[in-house]
């Protein structure tokens, strides 16, 4: 099996998969949605970790991608941003959703000489937005040069790809929403309502009159 096969295979053993069109998820972004998938329930698998742990390794090797410190999005990717700071030995940092309201007012938690090659490590990509506001914090703060952002699943929504084309923020995934909906045992009907929301989650429950 590859390893986005495996991935999916872990969310679906991990129950982290849900389905649901009435009433359907409301993601923290307000994106109505008849799938939501809860990667948190990795981190208490010990083959999971792993199993990322190895798979990030392994497009960090292919892509060549070089990098100084790993920063991981709050608050979902912390874990996975020390997992892979710990495998290679290398410093690491997390980034807040905004600004503290106090002290320092920082966003980017820990520290990094600027300058800094970057990775940016999220634990899914939707809508691009929190990887893409994170890039920004690192370059904001430190004058990081962001190399690209990490993540174990991606929706793969066209606004994703667009907002990284124009944040100019390479990107990595390590499985996929097609490869999980065929590893679902969905009804047809299910597999054209994921269809027609990942082409436009946006406008997905106002065209459907919900």
């Amino acid at each position: 099996m590859s390893v986005a096969s495996d991935i999916a295979t872990l969310l679906l053993e991990q129950q982290a998969v849900k389905i649901s069109t009435n009433p359907p998820f409301t993601w923290t972004s307000g994106i109505k949605s008849p799938i939501y998938c809860d990667n948190r329930l990795l981190i208490s698998s010990v083959e999971g970790r792993k199993i990322v742990i190895d798979g990030f390794k392994q497009i960090i090797l292919d892509q060549n991608i070089q990098f100084d410190i790993v920063a991981g999005t709050a608050t979902a990717a912390i874990p996975w941003a020390a997992f892979l700071a710990a495998e290679l030995d290398i410093p690491m940092t997390y980034v807040r959703t905004k600004p503290k309201g106090h002290g320092a007012g920082k966003q980017v938690e820990g520290t990094m000489k600027p300058g800094s090659k970057v990775l940016i490590v999220e634990d899914l990509f939707s809508t691009g937005g929190s990887s893409i506001n994170s890039a920004e914090a690192c370059r904001r703060e430190y004058e990081a040069d962001v190399v690209g952002a990490l993540a174990i699943f991606s929706y793969g929504f066209p606004i994703a790809s667009e907002g990284f084309k124009a944040a100019k923020l390479p990107f990595f995934t390590l499985s996929n929403l097609d490869t999980l909906v065929n590893q679902l045992s969905l009804s047809q009907e299910e597999k054209e309502v994921i269809k027609d929301f990942s082409a436009d989650p946006k406008g997905w429950a106002e065209r459907n009159g919900i």
